[in-house]
């Protein structure tokens, strides 16, 4: 086991690494000049502008500038953000909490819809839970993030106004209401995927033999259904981690249409101001996070199935 977990670590800062090196290169590729992004429509005489230049050592070559940011990353420092004017680690830190409680919340919205219709349409298909599980897969997949965000927002922020129309209000309980609408029009297409997945699963196991089986020597139906569930946990979990992954990497469409202040919108920003620095820690950070939950699915594959274990144990 932890052999397993010391070279999946080496993996994931090799992948790091690579990550770094291709946002650091398009970046300094893309249009635009961050002098001029700072000094808008102000006039500026050569000496502010070289001013400039030499203070964000724009000057310096690129290879140097990515070993000056990649030693800062070694060492806790992640530098100081170009637009903003202050360290990248308290731009993220000031957004992370909004992202963070997004994410979560579409996740178990998602889990809690979407596990429990797969697994009833699994095992009764064709029946009444069977076609309204199909029916909102079809319709999740189908609809756009942005698409499901706005006619919730005329909904039920509009035309019924139970939910607010944007911000991420003040307070825990205030900040959870303001992400429901967010939420829900996140794990809208990705509950559906994992649906899908789920009584996919579920029937490829319901259809082996040890299932039919275990019903000639009269084990109860519920006992089949745990059996077969445990035997399907490692696809369920392995579509829980990419629902999860896709919540993590797709929030900037919820928080641009919701006005949100969280990492995706410091994202985009910072990309369109070509503000290196916070657009080096967030994609790193976001990175590092899938990295850690696509770790935490294989370890959870060791858990799960007595088979991998032994594999892993012998190797």
């Amino acid at each position: 086991m932890l052999r397993t977990v010391v070279v999946r670590l080496l993996g994931v800062v090799g992948v790091l690494l690579v990550l770094s090196i291709v946002v650091f290169a398009l970046l300094h590729l893309a249009p635009g000049d961050l002098v001029r992004t700072l000094l808008g429509n102000r006039p500026a005489n050569p000496e502010a502008i070289a001013a400039i230049r030499e203070r964000y050592h724009l000057d310096d070559p690129a290879w140097m500038q990515y070993l000056r940011w990649l030693g800062g990353v070694v060492t806790g420092d992640l530098g100081t953000s170009i637009r903003l004017q202050i360290p990248v680690t308290d731009a993220i830190g000031a957004r992370a909490a909004t992202t963070f409680w997004l994410c979560l919340l579409a996740f178990v919205i998602s889990v809690a819809v979407a596990i429990p219709l797969g697994v009833r349409g699994a095992v009764h298909p064709g029946g009444f839970i069977d076609r309204i599980a199909t029916g909102f897969g079809i319709v999740g997949i189908s609809a756009p993030t942005f698409a499901v965000g706005v006619l919730l927002l005329y909904v039920f922020a509009y035309y019924v106004p139970i939910f607010p129309v944007y911000g991420a209000g003040s307070g825990f309980l205030s900040n959870l209401y303001h992400l429901v609408l967010p939420a829900i029009s996140l794990s809208t297409g990705l509950g559906a995927i994992l649906l899908k997945l789920t009584r996919t699963a579920m029937l490829s196991e319901l259809r082996q033999d040890y299932v039919t089986a275990l019903r000639a020597h009269g084990v109860g139906e519920r006992r089949v259904i745990k059996v077969a569930m445990r035997n399907a946990a490692i696809p369920i979990v392995t579509a829980a981690s990419l629902v999860l992954t896709f919540l993590v990497g797709g929030t900037l469409l919820a928080e641009t249409i919701f006005a949100l202040p969280g990492l995706g919108k410091l994202l985009q920003d910072s990309v369109m101001y070509k503000d290196l620095p916070v657009v080096q820690g967030v994609t790193l950070l976001v990175a590092a996070l899938i990295a850690l939950i696509a770790l935490l699915a294989d370890l959870s594959y060791v858990a799960l199935d007595a088979r991998v274990r032994h594999r892993e144990v012998g190797s």
